[in-house]
């Protein structure tokens, strides 16, 4: 049987269904699409069923969980879910739908999309409004229904209110920050919806979001997630077309096999699994730092005589403030810990730099990363007199692997008792830094804040590398 004919369950790698489905509001939405002529494979058909499955309340199973989905490239995913929404749209008066990619080009490719729909002969009656304005596109239809397009990259979202279902479409580039501003548009809908599609993330993606819904989907964690993914085994031969089509449920019949060859000749064998396979890159979700060494390393009251350096980092959605402490003595052992770690919702950024000034003159070092938010305040630190150290990426792969084999050398020790760091040190994870073998700290759930494991690495870091110590009494010679 082709994968056209086959069923989503027969298809899918992972499927996970959410509990209580009872009843399925997708016979209604098939019944148009068949007056209409759109024609969905049996795939298709169950996808849409558990997306629109209810329960007893007449609640969407997947409300609160959402649905994921991790597709290949070319395996329709704007003709499954553009169309239901689109159809939902007629069926459901004043339904109100924001469809959102992380960038432009994606949200006006699936504009386009909708308006080849919008402007069918079977359909178009239906149909108010096309607003083409760019970044204000929208379809209206005559029974006070909208979908709305938009990109991330661009703020779209903000500000929304009533929203009944959302597709952010990219979601393995979907930031915590747009999630947080967009999330909350969907409060005051009877029936909410909201759905996540992406592909397998590649190096660097912010897709902490999009692997925490996998992470959590195949552990069996959320009984409210819908999770679908399509993806061919690890570790198959990239070039059989038994492979192609194991992974994409379109594949031949509706992609053809020029185009994934064509993606085969063009990408890397990497980008080629993600993007063609959808098989996720192989990470490392144990701990980044050992529990029972961090544990060991725990004291109580740190010992005097050393010399000090701070370092500042802050989230990605800039939320807090964290300030690392870094004690070094002669023998070479540190001593770290989190000096300061404050909201900046309640407190500002201004009050970091008048603390990190008053300490500057009996301090080694004080260091920021380049990528980090917290460069923001270093035109106010060098006003003030206060040297600032910024970091590279090289420098966050030797700042982590210092602190990893310090650790465990029993040669670092850090103040017991401090949360903040704890839960940044129990939710930290590592990410691959270049081909070398070098790694840096990322975070293993979405509403983990890392920063404060950030600072005293940095702050481990330049105390290892600063060649100023303002304690050290130097001998002068006077020429005659």
């Amino acid at each position: 049987m082709t994968n056209s004919g086959r069923k989503l369950s027969d298809l899918a790698s992972h499927l996970i269904i959410p509990d209580g489905i009872v009843k399925t509001r997708f016979p209604r939405i098939a019944k148009l699409a068949q007056i209409a002529g759109i024609t969905y494979d049996p795939w298709q058909q169950g996808l849409l069923t558990l997306m629109y499955g209810l329960r007893k309340d007449g609640r969407y199973a997947c409300g609160a969980g959402g649905l994921a989905a991790s597709l290949p490239r070319q395996v329709g995913k704007t003709f499954t879910f553009g169309t239901a929404a689109f159809l939902d749209c007629l069926l459901t008066p004043g339904l109100k739908v924001l469809w959102t990619a992380h960038r432009s080009r994606t949200s006006d490719e699936t504009f386009a999309s909708m308006q080849t729909l919008a402007h069918d002969a079977k359909l178009a009656r239906y149909v108010a409004t096309i607003r083409r304005a760019n970044g204000q596109q929208e379809i209206g239809f005559h029974n006070g229904s909208r979908i709305l397009f938009g990109a991330r990259e661009q703020g779209f979202g903000r500000g929304f209110d009533g929203i009944d279902q959302i597709v952010f479409d990219e979601a393995q580039i979907l930031t915590e920050r747009a999630l947080d501003d967009m999330v909350p548009a969907t409060n005051t809908a009877a029936n909410p919806l909201i759905v996540m599609i992406g592909t397998p993330p590649k190096p660097g993606d912010p897709a902490e979001i999009f692997r925490d819904k996998r992470r959590t989907a195949l552990a069996g964690a959320d009984k409210d997630l819908l999770y679908v993914e399509f993806s061919a085994p690890r570790g198959s031969d990239l070039d059989n077309r038994e492979t192609w089509a194991s992974a994409n449920p379109s594949y031949p019949q509706r992609t053809s096999e020029t185009a994934i060859a064509r993606m085969r000749a063009m990408l890397s064998d990497d980008s080629f699994r993600r993007e063609a396979l959808g098989i996720w890159d192989k990470t490392d979700i144990a701990h980044a730092i050992d529990p029972r060494q961090w544990e060991q390393a725990g004291v109580s009251r740190r010992r005097d005589g050393g010399a000090v350096s701070f370092a500042i980092d802050m989230p990605p959605d800039r939320a807090s403030v964290a300030i690392g402490a870094c004690m070094r003595y002669a023998d070479k052992s540190a001593h770290v810990e989190l000096a300061r770690f404050e909201s900046t919702g309640q407190n500002g950024v201004a009050w970091a730099v008048d603390w990190i000034a008053e300490r500057w003159a009996r301090t080694c070092s004080v260091v920021i990363d380049a990528q980090s938010p917290a460069t923001v305040l270093v035109q106010d630190l060098k006003a003030r007199g206060v040297r600032v150290t910024l970091t590279n990426s090289t420098d966050m792969g030797q700042a982590c692997g210092r602190f990893v084999d310090m650790l465990r050398d029993g040669t670092l020790h850090h103040l017991q008792d401090q949360e903040a760091l704890d839960i940044a040190v129990k939710g930290a994870t590592k990410r691959n830094i270049g081909q070398s073998g070098a790694f840096g700290w990322n975070k293993r759930t979405a509403d983990v804040d890392i920063s404060p494991l950030v600072a005293i690495t940095l702050a481990l870091h330049g105390s290892c590398t600063t060649h100023r110590n303002p304690l050290e009494t130097r001998r002068v010679i006077r020429l005659p």
